[in-house]
């Protein structure tokens, strides 16, 4: 069984690469490579896959990954420049699918410490950037 819980943040960031020259960034990245970045309010869902628990009628406690995501990637990211204030993107580009990657990366890293002895596993990722652009990561 697969459940999955949305949570919001907002961040900006600027789209940059310092292996391109600036007119391929600008070709590539065009207004979001803009010098003073821009910000999104990111909607991000994170999936969990297990087995019904027959006790609670559920597949996790709702309140722990709450507590994981919140600690994890809420925390460190809303309201922040990715480019400048989280050391994850100081030399990779912040687009969202290396988001996506960190934000698995992080969940998966205290995944063992707050879910001990269940078979819950992080099952997807999520992230929508704009209504238009969203990236999923299994």
């Amino acid at each position: 069984m697969t459940l999955t819980r949305r949570y919001r943040f907002s961040a900006s960031h600027r789209l940059n690469s310092n292996q391109l020259s600036d007119a391929d960034n600008d070709r590539v990245y065009g207004k979001c490579n803009n010098p003073f970045g821009h910000g999104h309010d990111y909607a991000l869902f994170v999936s969990v896959r297990g087995p019904l628990d027959e006790a609670t009628g559920r597949v996790v406690d709702l309140d722990t990954l709450d507590g994981v995501v919140t600690r994890c990637v809420i925390e460190p990211f809303e309201h922040r420049n990715l480019n400048v204030e989280v050391d994850a993107f100081r030399h990779t580009v912040p687009t969202t699918e290396n988001l996506a990657v960190e934000i698995r990366r992080r969940l998966e890293h205290a995944w063992p410490e707050m879910f001990r002895g269940s078979s819950t596993r992080l099952d997807r990722i999520r992230i929508e950037e704009t209504k238009r652009n969203y990236i999923e990561l299994t």
